[in-house]
């Protein structure tokens, strides 16, 4: 896979390159991820990539003719396009697994007071983080790029995703490590008695509990078996 970013601060993308999975997943040539300075695409000497709006009002906005110049630069025909702004469709564990599948994408950071609506002719797709507004797409497309390359074959142990919090449809179960007792807090006995059935269990129990509490809209969506009703049930009486 290879992920191209553009942007106006390329070297906000050097630390996120250079630690940890991203890092390894790059040395591994698990994927390639590619940094595009925007103003390299400027026509004025001064590198200016954006201007005053038209209609009025406060700040600058980035230019569609440097836009398109930096996307056709880097663009095939196997790309997807996206752009980062709070307008676009909302991102969540199914897009990041549907994005996950890509071979090239590319991913286009606004920053100012947004870009000329006009660059919507030449992008797939408008995607946003969540309901807020940042300084720039840079820290969305960081969230994007993570969320993508850690799904990639040999980026991780397929097992430390396949049971992640939305992975599943239902937030992940609780986990605990050494020392089993801290502070008067202790590491629950079923999951050291080495009964993995008794643990499967508990960790389904615990993962519908924690879904229910916290997130009742998945529980809405989910189709679920009938011994995750029976534990439902028993939740409910819980709580």
């Amino acid at each position: 896979m290879k992920i191209t970013i553009l942007t106006l601060f390329p070297s906000m993308f050097e630390p996120f390159r250079t630690e940890s999975i991203i890092k390894r997943a790059i040395q591994n040539q698990i994927v390639e991820v590619d940094v595009v300075d925007i103003r390299d695409f400027s026509l004025d000497k001064h590198r200016h990539v954006d201007d005053t709006p038209y209609g009025g009002g406060a700040g600058m906005v980035i230019r569609v003719d440097v836009l398109d110049r930096a996307i056709k630069s880097v663009r095939n025909e196997n790309s997807k396009v996206l752009l980062m702004t709070p307008q676009g469709r909302r991102y969540d564990q199914k897009l990041a697994e549907e994005f996950s599948k890509l071979d090239d994408i590319v991913i286009v950071c606004g920053h100012y007071e947004g870009f000329d609506e006009r660059v919507l002719n030449y992008v797939d797709e408008e995607i946003s983080i969540g309901d807020y507004v940042l300084t720039g797409g840079e820290l969305a497309a960081m969230v994007v790029a993570d969320s993508v390359i850690r799904l990639q074959k040999g980026a991780t142990k397929d097992e430390s995703h396949e049971d992640d919090s939305f992975s599943t449809g239902l937030l992940e179960y609780p986990q605990f490590t050494r020392p089993p007792l801290y502070d008067g807090f202790s590491v629950p006995e079923v999951l050291i008695n080495g009964n993995h059935a008794k643990i499967r269990e508990y960790r389904l129990y615990e993962s519908l509990k924690k879904t229910y509490i916290r997130r009742p809209d998945l529980i809405e969506k989910y189709d679920l078996t009938p011994e995750m009703n029976k534990m439902l049930e028993k939740i409910k009486k819980e709580i």
